[in-house]
């Protein structure tokens, strides 16, 4: 896959069969969108093309908005190319840009800079300043600039039912597993391993603190969750813990990994966490021991869940 960082690096030598869209969190809905582009495109020698946006066109034209996102930009990158498109364009969102017409959206985007000839959207899909045109629009667009549009029907939208605010919905209820199954893929962290205060070591259960640079990513319920990452080509096993550190310190949030049958120095290695399932609240406990035996308790109840 091909990634380019604005419309105007894109260089026009391919016609495209195009999507449009944020695509945060990539949900199986989308993928069924994405699935549907790669095919089309491969029978028509097309180059399968996603024009997405960043930052979350949310983010600019609400600023008081405290939407979290599903996927870091990275992380987004990853999955889609892991469905094996072609070209990626991931244009910087402005208000300036908000303000283009629907026909100067179609002819000079879709048509003279990206070179559309097939266009596969949402029955509902909107565009152009303050969402003024819609699917009937674009078609007719299509009949005098030389492209055609696929639509993808209520019934095709409905039959997944699923969409990135229930992923978020069911993120913040910590219901991991429902958002997993939403998702088509276990929900992921990604950020660098910190130094923490050494403290899990002390008790026989060293963690890896891990940071995330990004502010706009959505972290999930606090609580202990069973999670995977790799790490040097193996896949590693762990317990995560979101919260507080209520019976040490209570003071800041951190997100704290348990690696299974692993002690090896992971400062300044980036992860890519995996959350599998969430198997409890974050509770203060009386004293340390309670919290070791409690720690001990839990991992137990990770292996057996991984082992089912």
């Amino acid at each position: 896959m091909t990634t380019v960082q604005s419309i105007a690096k894109y260089d026009k030598k391919h016609p495209t069969a195009i999507t449009i869209g944020t695509f945060d969190g990539v949900h199986i809905g989308h993928q069924k969108i994405l699935k549907k582009l790669i095919k089309k495109a491969n029978s028509k020698k097309l180059k399968s093309t996603v024009l997405t946006f960043f930052p979350h066109p949310r983010m600019v034209l609400q600023k008081d908005s405290d939407i979290k996102l599903l996927n870091t930009l990275d992380e987004k990158i990853k999955i889609l190319e892991g469905l094996g498109l072609d070209i990626l364009i991931i244009h910087p969102f402005t208000k300036e840009f908000s303000r283009l017409s629907a026909t100067e959206f179609v002819r000079d985007i879709l048509v003279n800079a990206l070179q559309a000839k097939k266009i596969i959207i949402g029955y509902d899909h909107r565009f152009g300043r303050n969402r003024e045109a819609n699917i009937n629009d674009l078609i007719a667009f299509g009949s005098s600039l030389d492209f055609k549009v696929d639509e993808i029907s209520a019934q095709e939208i409905d039959e997944v039912s699923v969409s990135s605010t229930k992923i978020r919905k069911s993120l913040e209820e910590g219901k991991i597993e429902t958002a997993n199954k939403y998702l088509g893929y276990p929900y992921m962290l990604t950020g660098s391993v910190k130094k923490g205060k050494g403290l899990g070591r002390q008790i026989q259960f060293p963690t890896a603190n891990l940071h995330i640079e990004e502010s706009y990513k959505l972290i999930p319920k606090n609580g202990v969750y069973v999670v995977q990452t790799v790490i040097d080509g193996t896949t590693v096993s762990g317990m995560m813990n979101i919260g507080y550190n209520p019976t040490v310190s209570g003071k800041k949030k951190s997100i704290e990994i348990h690696f299974f049958d692993i002690d090896k120095d992971l400062y300044g290695q980036k992860l890519q966490i995996d959350l599998i399932t969430r198997i409890r609240d974050e509770y203060k406990f009386e004293s340390i021991e309670a919290l070791k035996n409690q720690l001990a308790k839990d991992k137990d109840t990770s292996l057996a869940i991984l082992n089912q």
